[in-house]
């Protein structure tokens, strides 16, 4: 066969041929409990939560933007690197070290705020996912830290998972001997929980 019909079949069969779309992308911004703190490579919150996507058949990445001991106003402070244009959303996982630091809630609510906005105003969706006071910090500062994830999640429209480290947080199985980061089975255990609420959200930005 010529070169030439050669190279007119092989453009037309392109042509032809839908084009497959770019995966989705994902960024998971957060503390150590996203970037994986004590876990091997690949055991990370991020990882594992593409290779889900990937089962359930969304072709997806996402970008583990975590840090190990930020705070929600760190979090906020290196957003717009953290986050490109075309993100197809954010999974938001901040306020854990505010809590054990005993920061005012009304900081960690004033950075997440700000998150929040500075994302809507870009248009790149969120999915917020919530933390919860330890114990300790007494029932006056829990009141007015958990309040902060319901009622930002309210105020911007934003899709709430109520607790990130729920059905692991306690369980001596899931965590490693610190007792506050998951193990692998841990991170497992998460993303299977916090999987549908993933998809729910890429299924109303993806719209």
């Amino acid at each position: 066969m010529p070169l030439l019909l050669t190279l007119l079949v092989a453009l037309l069969i392109a042509v032809a041929l839908p084009a497959s779309a770019a995966p989705l992308q994902l960024v998971a911004l957060g503390d150590s409990l996203t970037a994986g703190f004590g876990l091997a490579e690949g055991e990370d919150f991020a990882t594992r939560l593409e290779a889900a996507l990937v089962r359930q058949g969304i072709d997806s990445k996402v970008a583990n933007a975590g840090v190990s001991g930020d705070t929600a106003t760190a979090g906020a402070g290196r957003l717009d690197w953290a986050v490109p244009d075309g993100t197809a959303l954010v999974i938001v996982e901040l306020g854990a070290n505010d809590a054990l630091r005993g920061i005012d809630p009304a900081v960690t609510r004033d950075a997440l705020d700000r998150l929040l906005q500075r994302l809507k105003a870009r248009g790149i969706p969120v999915l917020l996912a919530g933390m919860r006071a330890p114990p300790n910090m007494g029932a006056d500062y829990a009141r007015s830290f958990d309040a902060i994830y319901p009622d930002l999640a309210r105020r911007h429209g934003a899709p709430l998972y109520p607790f990130f480290l729920d059905g692991v947080a306690g369980d001596p199985r899931l965590n490693q001997p610190d007792g506050m980061h998951p193990t692998a089975a841990g991170v497992e255990a998460i993303v299977a929980r916090i999987l549908p609420a993933v998809t729910s959200a890429l299924g109303k930005s993806t719209h």
